[in-house]
């Protein structure tokens, strides 16, 4: 008897989602398909979602033709009615190892600025290829009461009626949904603190400004640059109010934080001379080491800096930076750790090209010779074929090391830097510090 493997599943044009028992569900990188082992498999986090992929047709495994094969009628009505390819949104805390299988149709359009995990159908439940890079609770839906936002909305109005920062954060939490932003209004964790309407990158996967008809933003971009008056006071109230605390610059709904340095520089300022609590943390391209040094002397403690790739020719491709490079990159991260700073790298991370041979080993080489402190591995939100596509790079399969496999190779090579999904708190940091000896 055969032994049970992960199944096949896809969406008909009514948007049912269902197994094709007869096909093996199968995994993508950047356009090469390859049958998912249970071992490459994590039952599906309960706060994923599913995606239907318009304009695509599922591609399974067929064990009795022994070949990928593609699905492009429903299987199962009879008729020549489509159905669609399958995948999962998975729950931060989670990187993915493959992207979901597909064919696209002619005239297909771009994918809105999700990640798609491939997803199958296992031992009767739902199963996604990722692996768990975090375990804090802190993006969990469990733990965020939308009537307690909505209540607390309500307070802070009061409490902070001309703060235009509050307004613009309560729009993120209510409308949009932002995680980070109902943390704050739940008062725990992580604060979040935009001030930038513009950047200096034009990134093709910019959730807040896309230009043209690519495809829509997901959260408009703030339209205003908050007083460091405003800032220091929602950072404050966060700061005071939370047993270790974080707040960061540099947001989803913002273009670069460092385009607003000088009110970075002030708002620090005016924080540090009232407390020495919390992390003050920078979300950042790290286009512009000379801000960098000064915020950190102003009293900055952490820097995330995000990047798709430490080879500069694809980092270009992807970021289109207007008025640096990515030595400017370089030279901000020196200049941060100089400063005593802490600093994670925001790997967004797309399978079939960050596991591939050559980025996997410019990456160790990277580790090396700046010495950060922590990688946050995170998916990136970007529609998998035009991706490669766009860095005009081709995946080679016999050049893959498996994502799983360049994270726990990280790992082993580079026992002291903290693995993770989120900007950590000064007490993750001690207790990481604490395990390694430090």
């Amino acid at each position: 008897m055969r032994k049970e493997y992960p199944k096949l599943l896809v969406a008909d044009k009514d948007n049912n989602v269902y197994d094709v028992p007869w096909l093996e569900g199968a995994g993508m990188k950047g356009g090469e398909y390859f049958r998912l082992d249970p071992h490459d498999l994590v039952k599906l986090p309960p706060d994923s979602e599913l995606f239907m992929l318009p304009d695509r047709s599922p591609v399974g495994y067929d064990p009795s033709l022994e070949r990928f094969v593609y699905v492009d009628t429903d299987p199962f009505s009879g008729s020549k009615s489509p159905c669609y390819a399958v995948s999962a949104f998975l729950e931060p805390g989670f990187t993915s190892t493959y992207s979901a299988s597909y064919k696209p149709r002619k005239g297909t359009r771009l994918l809105p600025l999700f990640s798609y995990t491939a997803v199958a159908l296992y031992k009767g439940e739902l199963y996604a290829a990722g692996i768990r890079v975090d375990r804090e609770k802190r993006q969990q839906l469990a733990g965020m009461d939308i009537h307690l936002v909505e209540k607390n909305v309500k307070l802070f109005r009061k409490l902070f009626p001309k703060n235009r920062l509050v307004r613009h954060l309560e729009r993120c939490a209510l409308c949009y949904g932002c995680p980070a932003a109902k943390n704050f209004f739940l008062k725990r964790y992580e604060a979040p603190l935009p001030t930038s309407p513009a950047c200096n990158a034009r990134c093709i996967g910019c959730i807040s400004h896309q230009p043209g008809k690519g495809c829509s933003v997901t959260q408009p971009r703030i339209t205003f640059v908050p007083t460091p008056e405003e800032v220091a006071e929602v950072a404050l109230y966060h700061i005071h109010g939370v047993k270790d605390p974080v707040v960061s610059f540099g947001q989803g709904c913002e273009g670069e934080p460092l385009m607003a340095g000088e009110v970075l520089l002030k708002a620090v300022k005016i924080i540090r001379e009232r407390t020495a609590k919390g992390i003050i943390n920078l979300n950042t391209n790290a286009s512009r080491p000379g801000i960098v040094r000064r915020l950190f002397d102003a009293g900055m403690d952490s820097m995330r800096v995000s990047i798709n790739s430490v080879q500069e020719g694809f980092y270009t491709a992807y970021y289109k930076p207007e008025g640096y490079t990515f030595k400017d990159v370089l030279s901000s991260i020196r200049s941060a750790k100089k400063a005593g700073g802490f600093v994670s790298v925001n790997y967004l991370t797309m399978p079939g090209f960050t596991d591939s041979g050559d980025e996997a080993g410019a990456f160790f080489r990277f580790l090396e010779k700046t010495g950060i402190d922590m990688i946050q591995w995170r998916n990136l939100n970007y529609d998998p074929l035009a991706y490669f596509k766009c860095l005009k790079v081709k995946a080679g399969r016999m050049n893959m090391m498996g994502m799983g496999e360049l994270i726990r190779a990280a790992d082993k090579r580079f026992p002291g830097i903290m693995k993770g999904y989120f900007n950590p708190s000064y007490g993750r940091i001690k207790r990481h510090l604490k395990k390694h000896g430090k």
